[in-house]
């Protein structure tokens, strides 16, 4: 077991900035503690690793274990968000001045992991976060590794924390399409997947220049970014995948999900009380411009919904695919 302890420049929650990388509640790479410890099993350049990360007062108290301890600890301060720099986001919107008042421990995670955060934003594709949450489950079940862990493991509430480091890409590369179909993923998604895995290691490390898009066309305005680029010469990975892509591993505050399903309806009526579409979520971002992430995820916690048109989707059984 490695430790460190950090001192953010700010009052920094551990749980709101790391909470993008928690894939549901039974998320195999991601647990909580009784003790306000979170968990994180990652598969570091170094190898397999865990980290802890628990507040102490104003103090971040880091342990780590495995071949990638090292490099756990040495990125605690990136992974939570000491690379992010909102000085420059100015709240033109009550809803967001008062989001800010909320949650002033906010900030944008970079974990330098591309393949990571990408193969996630494949599974969740135009399907339910239950669906895809369900299939992330199954295949770290499966073809993960058990995470590193304290001698003797680690108990929280009489339940023993079973973390899974995910895959290497040359095991997502080589899992049989049964194993796909059982996992409830059909084989466009698998094949995404498979691709990008046999070129995963052009991925790391990714361009990083958040923020840095200029088109201002229907992707977000970040077309012309490094990272987007790469990522959408994959097969498969459009602008909402790049975009949830880039958030995640390099932290880019203005990478906006475009074509998600719910986020033009939630930014019109938070900020207009009508809902939009994705042109119109857009223009409406525009004057935050290099925090237009950062401004849906406020927007997001302020609690701001616009009302059902209709009943749920259901979630779909994978055994009728």
């Amino acid at each position: 077991m490695l430790t460190r302890e950090w001192r953010p420049p700010w009052a920094v929650d551990i749980g709101l900035v790391l909470g993008p990388h928690r894939r549901g509640t039974g998320d195999p790479a991601f647990a909580m503690d009784a003790g306000g410890g979170y968990w994180r099993a990652v598969r570091t350049p170094d190898g397999p690793g865990t980290v802890r990360l628990r507040r102490s007062s104003d103090v971040v108290e880091a342990a780590a274990w495995g071949p990638g301890a090292g490099w756990l600890l040495d990125t605690v301060p990136e992974m939570l968000g000491a690379a992010d720099d909102p000085s420059g986001f100015e709240p033109r919107h009550d809803v967001l001045r008062d989001a800010v008042r909320r949650w002033p421990g906010l900030r944008i995670c970079r974990t330098n992991r591309v393949f990571e955060a990408l193969v996630p934003a494949v599974l969740e594709q135009k399907v339910l976060s239950t669906e895809a949450w369900r299939a992330w489950r199954y295949l770290l079940r499966r073809f993960g590794e058990p995470a590193p862990m304290p001698r003797g493991g680690v108990t929280d509430r009489g339940r023993a924390l079973d973390l899974r480091v995910p895959p290497p890409p040359e095991v997502w590369a080589r899992i049989p399409s049964w194993e796909w179909h059982r996992s409830g993923i059909e084989a466009v998604r698998a094949r995404t997947i498979i691709g990008a895995a046999r070129v995963a290691s052009r991925l790391e490390p990714l361009p990083g220049n958040p923020g840095g898009g200029t088109d201002g066309g229907t992707d977000g305005g970040t077309s012309d970014n490094a990272a987007e680029s790469r990522l959408r010469s994959l097969p498969g990975i459009g602008v909402w995948t790049a975009a949830e892509t880039r958030q995640r591993a390099v932290g880019d505050p203005d990478a906006v999900s475009v074509g998600d399903y719910h986020l033009p309806g939630l930014v019109g009526w938070a900020l207009t009380g009508s809902r939009t579409d994705d042109d119109g979520m857009l223009e409406l971002l525009e004057p935050y411009r290099g925090h237009r992430h950062r401004v849906t995820r406020l927007l997001g916690l302020s609690g701001a919904r616009p009302p059902r048109r209709g009943p749920r989707l259901p979630v779909r059984d994978y055994r009728s695919f």
